[in-house]
């Protein structure tokens, strides 16, 4: 199949920036599709001009009438670092699409911080929720975010006060490598500064003396809202190594409860997904709010109760299985697995550990038992409280 789709980088040069190539793919089109303020760097071309659709994921379906005609879609910087690279190869095949990169806001961002690019984080919040990036919070990360709009850096600033990060420093870098290039210093402390729309924003991050930081994985149990029925820290520790998380891979929480292991997993790794199955509205509405508030608000959480709840659901990765233990739970969540795919249940009642027992004697994998006792005040003096023992089984399709 011949390519018929073209995706072009621009930055804020316009039309000088380009190469010879890209330039003579947008004076060849039939159509050219972009936003208002590419557009506006465009010289005259012959094209017709087409803005992007609303909402955004429309486009793929727009661009599909137009097969084997000469299509042009004009982006910002590089269309494959958080652009619409990704929606086309979602859509289309490879061969249909050429691919013409400009240096991303990214590139020319670190290089006014004086920044290594390869020890930096790189974040979008645009057109997503902001709360995404608080798992990248910790003292001496550097981001570089992409933003929604001119009130974003108050925002960030705000979730970094949150965090017990106020004394990071924020630098708004608006219309980079244009004639308009602007730059705005401050700290998380004392933002008030409403920033142009088009921008990136950079963070050095940095603790407040004596803020509690919280962690990437193994938060503390006072980190989430509950009613008692939540995976506690130890455990859940052991249960996320168990379950092994890896980027972007889909994470199956039976029994949510309070969120604890899900949100968990969506911050071990980036892109992480995670389906949360739950029969209580009130502990779904807690896990949901966790999840906002701790930086998973992607979370996909549902109220149902398996097995009947996983029918249609994506193949996983990964099944936690921390609430409503059945045969059927079991079966349905091992027929479900990828290959490769893990699978853990914890279990603290008789019943539930029997049936671990009978589950590992029929596959394998692993059957732990984890006893953990608190130190504790008693009297005047300390001693050991302990927690419920729980059983788990982790397997590995």
């Amino acid at each position: 199949m011949t390519a018929w789709l073209d995706v072009i980088g621009m930055g804020e040069d316009g039309w000088n920036g380009l190469l010879p190539a890209a330039r003579a793919r947008l004076q060849a089109a039939e159509f050219v599709v972009s936003g208002e303020r590419l557009m506006g760097l465009l010289p005259d071309i012959a094209a017709e001009r087409v803005l992007w659709p609303s909402p955004f994921r429309d486009l793929a379906e727009e661009l599909t009438k137009w097969r084997g005609r000469r299509v042009a879609v004009l982006v910002t910087g590089d269309p494959l670092w958080f652009s619409a690279g990704a929606l086309m190869m979602r859509h289309f095949a490879p061969e249909e699409i050429t691919y013409y990169p400009q240096l991303s806001a990214f590139q020319l961002a670190a290089a006014r911080m004086k920044w290594s690019l390869a020890d930096v984080e790189t974040l979008t919040i645009h057109g997503r929720p902001a709360e995404q990036a608080l798992p990248f919070f910790a003292p001496g990360a550097r981001l570089l975010i992409l933003t929604q709009d001119g009130g974003s850096p108050a925002r960030v600033a705000e979730m970094l006060r949150e965090a017990g990060m106020g004394a990071s420093r924020l630098t708004v870098l608006a219309s980079l490598a244009g004639p308009d290039e602007a730059r705005i210093d401050g700290t998380a402390a004392d933002w008030t500064a409403l920033a142009p729309e088009f921008h990136v924003l950079a963070v050095a991050c940095a603790g407040d003396p004596g803020a509690a930081i919280l962690p990437r994985t193994g938060l503390p149990d006072g980190a989430f809202e509950h009613d008692g029925q939540l995976t506690k820290r130890e455990l859940r520790v052991l249960t996320l190594a168990a379950l092994a998380p890896r980027r972007g891979q889909l994470l199956w929480d039976i029994g949510a409860g309070c969120g604890s292991v899900g949100i968990e997993w969506m911050r071990a790794e980036r892109d992480m997904r995670a389906i949360g199955i739950e029969a209580s509205p009130e502990r779904l509405a807690v896990a949901a709010g966790n999840a906002t508030r701790l930086g998973a608000p992607r979370f996909d959480l549902r109220h149902g109760t398996a097995p009947d709840a996983l029918e249609g659901l994506p193949a996983p990765d990964a099944v936690f299985i921390g609430g409503g233990l059945s045969e059927e739970v079991a079966k349905a969540s091992l027929d479900a697995l990828r290959p490769h795919g893990r699978l853990v249940a914890n279990a603290v009642t008789l019943e539930s550990e029997a049936l671990l027992a009978q589950l590992h004697a029929a596959h394998g994998g692993t059957l732990v038992r984890v006893a953990v006792s608190r130190a504790a005040p008693v009297g005047s003096l300390r001693g050991w409280k302990p927690l419920m023992p729980v059983t788990q089984w982790s397997f590995t399709k």
